[in-house]
């Protein structure tokens, strides 16, 4: 990797480590953040889910290389692409702590979404042979033509629930989702607060221009958006709906128990039920550029 190879050039010791699985690549990223050592995440957004899971609520510190399909919260972050800017940055960058969400015991960096796009990502994730600028818009478009709306109840910080008939809802830490869509530009990932972004009802004609949209943001001023902002969201639907965080799936939600109000344990990480979301305000120390 030219990245380790500057890194050994410019005095670091790089020891490269091989695991069978998440749960060994976790304990093993903890064992070495005790040791003092830096944390390379060489990969996209769900190696740094991966990662930064274990780290989250540490002193350990997480160092990037971008090199996924996505790399959406390398995006948010600034943080360059060139081996020789990512080893500098690595060398002699400081730490800068973010946020990260707790879902349902689980531990996300970037968002998470519940609707089409999840469903766009469950077949980008099986997409072998496709060119990777052509996985996202060509899982997307498949998804989308075979998807209904549901009907979605949105509660932010514990007020009583917005119900809302949609295509998807965005749960953002970050702004960026899906390969570069700027889905929730007013996003920060150091503010305690989490983004809500609803994609209301529209006729599918109107998709394609929602996706170039998102790209500068500009889809925030279609009546069809709706944009709430809390610490903590608690998700459900009126029929089971996948839900995805950073790349990867995370579980399913659908209807809350008659008469229960949601509670974090009404919500294991996979199965059916609502979805609970709380910020981790400033629970993860990443090597980055100042915000």
């Amino acid at each position: 990797m030219p990245v380790a190879q500057l890194l050994r050039a410019g005095g670091a010791r790089v020891r490269v480590e091989y695991t069978t699985g998440v749960a060994q690549a976790r304990l093993l990223a903890r064992r070495c953040a005790a040791e003092g050592d830096v944390i390379l995440a060489a990969g996209g957004d769900g190696t740094l889910r991966c990662l930064g899971a274990a780290l989250a609520g540490t002193d350990g510190v997480l160092g990037v290389v971008p090199a996924g399909r996505g790399n959406d919260l390398a995006r948010q972050l600034g943080l360059p692409h060139r081996p020789a800017d990512v080893a500098e940055l690595l060398l002699h960058g400081e730490p800068r702590w973010i946020d990260t969400v707790d879902a349902a015991g689980e531990t996300v960096l970037g968002s998470v979404y519940a609707g089409v796009d999840a469903a766009a990502n469950e077949r980008a994730n099986r997409a072998r042979w496709t060119p990777s600028r052509l996985v996202y818009p060509l899982a997307g478009a498949r998804a989308l033509a075979g998807w209904r709306p549901a009907r979605y109840e949105i509660a932010v910080d514990g007020r009583p629930p917005v119900a809302l008939t949609a295509y998807t809802v965005v749960v953002a830490n970050t702004g960026y989702y899906g390969g570069g869509l700027h889905v929730a530009p007013d996003a920060r990932v150091d503010d305690g607060l989490l983004d809500v972004v609803v994609l209301g009802c529209a006729s599918k004609l109107l998709f394609p221009l929602v996706l170039r949209e998102m790209r500068t943001g500009a889809h925030l001023r279609r009546p069809e958006v709706t944009v709430l902002r809390g610490a903590s969201v608690t998700l459900s639907a009126d029929r089971r709906v996948p839900a995805y965080a950073d790349g990867d799936p995370l579980s399913a939600i659908g209807p809350s128990p008659q008469g229960t109000r949601p509670a974090a344990d009404l919500a294991p990480p996979t199965g059916l039920g609502p979805l609970v979301l709380r910020a981790r305000p400033r629970t993860l120390a990443v090597l980055a550029p100042a915000g």
